[in-house]
């Protein structure tokens, strides 16, 4: 295997006629270069869109209510009605595998239309009534001071945690936050903490400009009572919140009186489903890549394995000599297959190299110009690599072996007799 004669010939096979030689390592190196770009250009796309989901609780759902649809039980149709807190209560002790029950008011919608009011300073921001565990459910990080804590809910603290972009937009630069007052819609609450989210666009402007108050001062202070605006629901590890949305739903419209068939009444959006979406699209993705890239890689083995067959009709003269000298058939055959691997696989290995060059110059064009739109960390895996290389190594014995196989089987007198 490792005979200095052996591979000084393998070496002059290949340099004899250069111009083939890398016409038909071309055929591999593009093959391997168009798997790796193909598999890295999927996984910074995977990358972008699951960086939407933020460190978000994927196995988590939301859920709020809406006009009925059908009378139920004396009730009309096209009745309006409310979560209550003993909704919250009644799930954490009916449905099993949830980890988080958290119920939630808001002010204002997705636009604001909150007065805010710091001394002169007046803004329009998204107001939620929370308690501690949203926290985990839609992560933040906490720049400053602190978040809402089970005191804060039990004695219905007034106070307030707000995103950077309320800070910047009530409070000039180098100004005090915490320990300050600001007032939503007239009613003061003491600020605590600040806070600025994740987002795959930059800051994630709409992010910032939120504040965070314990849902039972927000209950008193804007007259919400025990109503609830909408809740979000976590599962356990293990265990999909898609698997109990159904009992879920059924139990708060019991619970509300609302008819079991009526499937507008309560809406959701389930993220674990959302997830999976996105998963099962990926791994397609991932499918087509491979199966491209390996189809392509396939069309260079054949070419390597057709001019093998050329090299070893150039050779017959030469391999009826070594037949005649009674050299043994599986050293011929050796000779043929350690050509055709090692062809392959430097090939191979040049396709892998210019492929994480690629690659590299990406990453570091992205990381120079700033983030792109859903496409994030392009990349192939460690086990990628590995498993290409062993593709190469196999499709060099499959490029070899009919080669080797044609050699043995020349008889020595026919193999003199050629031309």
């Amino acid at each position: 295997m490792f005979n200095k004669d052996r591979w000084k010939e393998i070496l002059e096979v290949l340099t004899s006629n250069w111009f083939r030689t890398v016409l038909t390592a071309f055929g591999v190196f593009w093959g391997i270069l168009i798997l790796i770009i193909l598999l890295a250009a999927g996984k910074g796309l995977e990358n972008g869109i699951k960086s939407d989901f933020g460190d978000i609780a994927t196995n988590t759902m939301f859920m709020w209510t809406r006009n009925t649809t059908k009378p139920y039980k004396g009730l009309p149709k096209g009745r309006r009605f409310n979560f209550k807190v003993d909704d919250v209560q009644s799930i954490k002790d009916n449905i099993p595998n949830l980890r988080f029950v958290s119920p939630r008011n808001r002010l204002g919608g997705f636009g604001g239309g909150n007065n805010v009011v710091r001394g002169i300073n007046v803004g329009a921001y998204n107001v939620y009534g929370d308690y501690p565990e949203i926290i985990k459910q839609e992560p933040m990080a906490i720049t400053s001071g602190r978040f809402i804590n089970y005191s804060d809910i039990k004695e219905k603290k007034k106070i307030a945690i707000i995103g950077e972009g309320v800070k910047t937009g009530l409070y000039k630069k180098e100004e005090k936050v915490l320990g300050t007052y600001i007032k939503i819609q007239g009613i003061s609450f003491l600020v605590v903490g600040t806070y600025k989210k994740k987002s795959n666009d930059g800051d994630g402007e709409e992010a910032q400009k939120e504040i965070y108050v314990p849902f039972t001062a927000f209950s008193q202070a804007f007259n919400r009572g025990d109503n609830v605006g909408w809740m979000a629901i976590t599962a356990n590890d293990g265990s999909s919140i898609s698997n109990l949305k159904e009992r879920i739903v059924a139990l708060v419209k019991e619970n509300r009186k609302v008819h079991p068939e009526d499937k507008r009444a309560v809406g959701n959006f389930d993220l674990y489903e959302q997830y999976n979406r996105v998963e099962s699209l990926f791994g397609a993705m991932r499918f087509i890549a491979y199966f491209v890239g390996v189809l392509v890689l396939l069309s260079g083995i054949i070419g390597v394995s057709n001019i093998m067959l050329i090299v070893v009709k150039e050779r017959t003269k030469e391999i009826g000599i070594r037949r005649a000298l009674g050299e043994d058939p599986w050293s011929i055959k050796l000779q043929i297959l350690m050509e055709s691997i090692f062809l392959t696989i430097i090939s191979g290995m040049a396709g892998i190299t210019f492929g994480a060059l690629f690659i590299y110059g990406i990453n570091k064009m992205l990381d120079m110009n700033g983030p792109v739109d859903m496409f994030v960390n392009p990349s192939v895996s460690l086990g990628v690599v590995v498993a290409a290389l062993m593709i190469l190594i196999v499709s060099g014995l499959l490029a070899g072996f009919i080669p080797a196989q044609s050699a043995i089987k020349t008889k020595p007198i026919d193999a003199l007799r050629a031309e």
